[in-house]
């Protein structure tokens, strides 16, 4: 065994040690399926702190010749699976981390290092053949192919380390030729079982996906049958959750949102944590990307701003993914801002509607920090500050407070020529109170009673009110509340919590004076 060749179990048994270890194996039933077939090429892209690396250490502690891996998979879904003994220890694993690489290779370029680094362990492995060290990692893996019939499974962690960094411009062309030495070649064909590359980004458009075209793409925006791989499913945060006594309900709300292939997936990092701390916190920013996020709302194309106030308002936006070229450091336009945020975890897709969105109160809590200090969102940022204070309006009854809250989010995400738009109205409300995730579960146009309340916050906990709200406009405040009792949404409702507060907002189209009412029923 070595360490870059046949790597063999250890940092799987390292993984496994972790009270909260979740069971991903299936994925390698998967991976068993695909390999030595025209679906051998994999590239898996997904955020930081989704488990890439962890998945990348397991798939080469099961193939890895060298090394028994029963024992370490004894216990875990794959050992079950009809394909598990046929492909286990049969390959040799050839695994780069390519920031590793990156950060040790010195003077040296990426793929000399790697070069360096592998080229000796492949002569240790194959003693007998005579090998090179003059010959580079492609070249020696078609003459041991050729002399042993041996295939070859290749896993590169962060593999678009140089493709998205312009630290690594000069050497970027010599590294797309390593990657097609490898993978795209017909001398190397023959050799590779299977191609696993995982990363951030999926393969850029314009430079690199033309020559790497073999190569099939799960991603935040087509996850297909990999999605249950790219981040833990209800299920299991369910059961963590159980084991350690927390509210599912809450972990929901803080870390749920990333819609993928028809499953709930949620960050695993941030629930690990969660449930280690007995604590649903924003453990997000500690990843280091928060200032990419910055940098791209800063650049306003085409109304970003206006895009943002309605995402942190539980809004969505139209996107067209497909105009993204994969690419972090050649962003051009208002898609290419959305799409890049949505493969770095920043925002949700919905694939049928080709909208985005904040996924979760965790992110949501990110956006909100980002726009704190930017010039442009100076107003914005005021009001987002206010929030909270204006849920404690509402549930001590301030009319007055609430009102003039409400019209101060209403004036900021509204021109003159959208202001009296109905759903504008409900957009400020939300915008006003965006900071209601961390209580309330929100809901527009929930179906009540004898019809649907405009908007209604069902609380995550006991102690916390459910508010209903009733919209006008031009309208008597009044109004609004006989209308949320005459189509007895409260009855309707009863069975979310005890006590109910009902809120009634309209304004004025001429003098743009808004109003509020607030009654509290008591059950």
């Amino acid at each position: 065994m070595g360490v870059y060749v046949n790597s063999g179990i250890e940092q799987l048994r390292v993984s496994k040690k972790n009270k909260f270890y979740v069971d991903k194996s299936m994925l390698i039933s998967i991976l068993n399926e695909k390999k030595e077939s025209d679906g051998r090429f994999i590239c898996v892209s997904r955020p930081r702190r989704f488990g890439k690396t962890m998945a990348a250490n397991m798939i080469a502690a099961y193939y890895s010749k060298d090394c028994d891996s029963h024992e370490i998979f004894s216990d875990l879904k794959i050992s079950k699976d009809p394909s598990f003994e046929e492909n286990i220890n049969k390959y040799t694993v050839i695994k780069l981390d390519i920031n590793g690489v990156a950060t040790k290779k010195g003077n040296m370029t990426i793929v000399q290092y790697c070069n360096k680094l592998v080229v000796p362990e492949l002569i240790e492995a194959y003693p007998d053949l005579g090998l090179s060290e003059d010959d580079s990692i492609p070249e020696l893996l078609i003459s041991i192919n050729k002399a042993t019939e041996d295939k070859f499974v290749f896993i590169i962690d962060e593999y678009d380390l140089p493709i998205r960094d312009v630290k690594y411009l000069k050497e970027l062309e010599d590294y797309i030729d390593f990657l097609v030495a490898l993978f795209k070649s017909d001398d190397t064909n023959n050799s590779i079982a299977l191609a696993y590359l995982t990363g951030i980004m999926p393969i850029i458009r314009d430079k690199v996906q033309s020559k790497l075209n073999n190569f099939t793409e799960y991603t935040m925006i087509n996850a297909a049958e990999m999605a249950p791989f790219m981040g833990f499913t209800e299920d299991e945060v369910k059961g963590l959750a159980l084991r350690v006594g927390m509210d599912f309900e809450d972990l929901k709300c803080w870390y749920d949102g990333y819609n993928l292939h028809g499953l709930e997936i949620y960050s695993p990092k941030s629930v690990i944590t969660a449930v280690t701390n007995k604590d649903c916190d924003d453990y997000w920013s500690y990843t280091g990307i928060f200032t990419s996020l910055r940098d791209l709302i800063l650049k306003d194309y085409a109304g970003t701003r206006r895009d943002v106030i309605q995402m942190i308002s539980g809004g969505r936006v139209s996107i067209d993914p497909m105009k993204y070229n994969n690419s972090m450091t050649d962003i051009r336009s208002r898609d290419d801002v959305f799409t890049c945020l949505v493969h770095l975890g920043y925002l949700g897709f919905d694939k049928t509607r080709k909208e985005c969105f904040i996924p979760n109160y965790e992110i949501k809590r990110e956006w909100i920090r980002s726009i704190e200090d930017m010039p442009q969102y100076e107003e914005s940022s005021e009001i987002v500050k206010n929030s909270d204070f204006l849920i404690n309006a509402i549930w001590e009854g301030d009319e007055e407070a609430v009102a003039e809250g409400v019209k101060r989010a209403h004036m900021d995400i509204s021109s003159n020529l959208t202001y009296n738009r109905e759903n504008e109205f409900r957009c400020a409300v939300r915008y006003a109170l965006c900071t209601a995730d961390k209580y309330y579960t929100v809901v527009n146009e929930f179906p009540a009673g004898k019809g649907f309340a405009d908007i209604v916050f069902i609380p995550h906990e006991n102690n916390v009110p459910l508010i209903v709200v009733e919209l006008k406009r031009d309208t008597k405040i009044e109004k609004a509340l006989e209308q949320i009792k005459d189509r007895e949404y409260p009855e309707s409702l009863r069975q979310y919590r005890g006590n109910t507060i009902l809120l009634g907002l309209s304004y004025s189209t001429d003098t743009k004076e808004h109003f509020c009412k607030i009654e509290r029923l008591d059950y």
